[in-house]
């Protein structure tokens, strides 16, 4: 029993060292990953953030960028988490065109552990793209004001939240026939946020697209991440956030192994 659990933990081992290391000699994905969000944090906080930050509420205060920042950051900070689904579906779509993958299925290797080192180590240069971003926005005048068990929560839920996106993105790689159409495949991902409450409260969009955004799986993530670092009410928004990712990490499991469990491609 503890062999059978052993020779698949440490596959997964090797495989995810292989993703660390390529990820390492070619680490433009990587930049990429944290280039998306520092930008659109520069640019909805020193371009748009004055005229924004009128419709936040209280806590615009007066408009400002230092005021608008508060609001905004916890939103891009999940886009940052967001990012990481593009280099995911691009990295396992390459090993599926190029043939490694066809080559691991012929070694005595666990199966699991090949997409177990995708997504691990894909998960991994996300959380360094987060950090990155909330690093960034805290030198820019983001001022939380969360303890360190919400400060955990919140790193529990940009990790739950990296995972459930990252299983998905695993499985449109392999739903994809090339790396270019990987490429473009997690898109909604990515930028379904702008449709939520990251960049404004949901009540001063127009209905129909209102209805859209208070539903939709983002805004409850992102009203629970400001509420834990900026104080401000979660409700029930918490409890549906944690519900969303694991309905979310689910379907990206199940739909990925189904897509692995296929026939090599020629």
């Amino acid at each position: 029993m503890s062999g059978a659990l052993i020779h698949p933990f440490s596959d997964s081992m090797t495989m995810l060292r292989r993703n660390l290391k390529h990820a390492l000699r070619y680490p433009a994905m990587t930049i990429t990953v944290a280039a998306m969000p520092v930008v659109m944090l520069l640019l909805f906080v020193y371009v748009f953030g004055g005229a924004l930050g009128t419709g936040v509420g209280p806590m615009g205060g007066s408009g400002g960028d230092a005021d608008y920042i508060d609001y905004a950051a916890p939103g891009i900070i999940l886009m940052a988490a967001t990012s990481g689904s593009l280099a995911m579906a691009v990295s396992i779509s390459v090993d599926m065109t190029e043939g490694i993958i066809n080559r691991f299925r012929t070694m005595a290797i666990s199966r699991a552990s090949v997409l177990v080192g995708h997504v691990v180590g894909s998960v991994l240069q996300t959380l360094v793209a987060i950090t990155l971003v909330t690093g960034l926005a805290l030198v820019m005048g983001f001022r939380p004001n969360a303890t360190v068990v919400e400060w955990l929560a919140v790193l529990g839920l940009l990790t739950l939240v990296t995972v459930a996106l990252t299983w998905l993105s695993a499985a449109m790689g392999l739903a994809c026939r090339s790396p270019e159409t990987a490429s473009n495949a997690p898109m909604p991902l990515q930028f379904l946020p702008f449709l939520g409450s990251a960049i404004v409260p949901t009540d001063s969009m127009p209905t129909g697209l209102r209805w859209f955004a208070e539903y939709q799986p983002y805004t409850p993530i992102i009203e629970t991440l400001r509420g834990l670092l900026m104080g401000t009410g979660i409700g029930n928004s918490g409890i549906i956030a944690v519900a969303w990712c694991v309905g979310l990490a689910v379907v990206g499991f199940l739909w990925a192994r189904a897509l692995f469990r296929r026939e090599p491609r020629r």
